[in-house]
């Protein structure tokens, strides 16, 4: 059997490397720079990757899963399956079924329920849509108890999405819980408290405690996701959107290797980086460079703040460190100034990389001599309130463009691009591809002029 493994994240590579045990063909596909498992072959594409495949696996995360579909649709065999084990909503998976064209009659929706990491390749599974019942034998040679209920695209995830309801918020307020006990200095305390309550015990609280850190920003769009579901079905989402919001606070915390996302992108252009997005994400040219050639790319610490009022700006000053961007909701307002000379000194004292301003600035002169890089909507000498109200760390709106804290931003002569986290590594490629292909042209254009 040859099998195509769309995605070698963390579950793609364990799903890859349980397929290639059992002596299929497995040839996997991963745009970033993920290792290729034992007795896997790396495909240069995802197009290559599942040529003459009898059976493809999508683990690329639900933001990508219907862009990849439409790509390989064209390249499936006439009997090639295509399942897809992205943890996304029912809509989304029945998407990804309408991309496929023609194979969406050998779809297949593949519920993962349980933890990869911990069970392997023999995690539970539901399995929906047409092609439900070869791709459950599929998963079956792996030695994973799979429940094929046929049914429509969309139909697993929905029991997914219900069980998420449950699973997400127990991980989140064990997290919550073990964050107060350390504040508290009552760790061990609210430690015993919870592994009693548990069957497994400590190894039980140890996993979902690592667990859901580890794995915090998927499971925020999970949780999200069932949020939306309870309220269709017509039930409050209370609880389980604040256990969304946990997650999301969870996935704001710095990454190890932030440091190195933040140095990439530091050399790639945001006109590259807009391509790479399709021009999403583009903050409006309003919200401009305060001086020539200022260059920045960090991570994004919000503020909302009343319009012309930046007691919120102070108080996210006390919370940021290295690395962190200021992106300011000031409501455009363009009469008073946020964010002056002295600021900008406090903010280069905490290792803050520059802000970006849906609103005004002052001391434009002191801010190029001091090296902070700023983008705003303009300069005004009328200095700000210091009233409030405002908010840190909540999605704000600047230049037309949604940010969630944690978001990667980059801001050039060109403007301000907002990325977010989930698709950083991804978008990092295509930005380098895109840069790639218009050295390419370029050169051949002053071949063509030298003719």
């Amino acid at each position: 059997m040859r099998i195509a493994v769309l995605g070698l994240g963390e579950a793609g590579t364990i799903y890859a490397a349980g397929f290639a045990a059992t002596g299929a063909t497995v040839t996997g596909f991963d745009p970033a720079d993920a290792p290729t498992p034992d007795g896997v072959t790396r495909a240069d594409g995802a197009v290559e990757a599942v040529r003459e495949a009898d059976l493809v696996l999508s683990l690329v995360t639900a933001a990508h899963a219907v862009e990849v579909a439409a790509e390989v649709a064209p390249h499936l065999g006439s009997a090639t399956a295509y399942a897809d084990l992205n943890a996304a909503s029912p809509q989304r998976k029945q998407d990804v079924a309408e991309a496929l064209g023609d194979a969406a009659e050998r779809f297949a929706d593949v519920a993962v329920i349980g933890s990869v990491p911990q069970f392997g390749p023999r995690t539970a599974l539901i399995v929906s849509g047409p092609a439900a019942q070869p791709v459950a034998s599929a998963f079956r040679a792996l030695g994973a108890p799979v429940e094929a209920i046929g049914g429509l695209p969309g139909d697993a995830s929905r029991r997914k999405i219900l069980r998420t309801v449950f699973m997400k918020g127990l991980g989140a307020v064990i997290t919550e819980a073990m964050d107060a006990g350390a504040a508290a200095g009552e760790v061990e305390w609210v430690r015993a408290q919870i592994s009693g309550a548990l069957i497994g015990g400590d190894q039980a609280l140890d996993r979902l405690d690592r667990g859901t850190r580890k794995h915090a920003l998927r499971r925020a769009h999970e949780s999200e996701a069932a949020a939306e579901l309870l309220a269709s079905l017509g039930v409050s989402p209370l609880v389980t959107t604040g256990v969304a919001n946990r997650h999301r606070a969870l996935s704001a915390e710095p990454a190890r290797d932030l440091e190195r996302l933040l140095a990439a992108y530091a050399e790639v252009p945001t006109a590259a980086i807009g391509d790479a997005r399709d021009r999403l994400g583009v903050v409006d040219p309003r919200v401009r460079t305060m001086w020539p050639d200022a260059r920045l790319a960090g991570r994004a610490l919000t503020v909302l703040c009343r319009p012309g009022d930046n007691k919120g700006i102070h108080q996210a000053l006390t919370v940021a460190g290295p690395g962190d961007v200021l992106v300011v909701d000031g409501g455009g307002d363009p009469s008073r100034a946020l964010i002056g000379e002295l600021i900008a000194h406090r903010a280069l004292n905490r290792g803050v990389r520059g802000m970006i301003i849906d609103g005004a600035v002052r001391d434009v002169g002191a801010l190029r001599e001091a090296g902070f890089p700023v983008w705003a909507v303009g300069a005004s000498p009328a200095g700000p309130y210091k009233a409030g109200p405002y908010r840190i760390g909540t999605d704000v709106s600047v230049g037309g463009v949604v940010v969630h804290r944690g978001d990667i931003v980059v801001a050039d002569s060109d403007g301000v691009i907002v990325v977010p986290l989930a698709d950083a590594e991804r978008t990092l490629a295509d930005a380098r591809a895109v840069l790639a292909d218009e050295a390419a042209r370029y050169e051949r254009i002053l071949s063509e002029r030298a003719g």
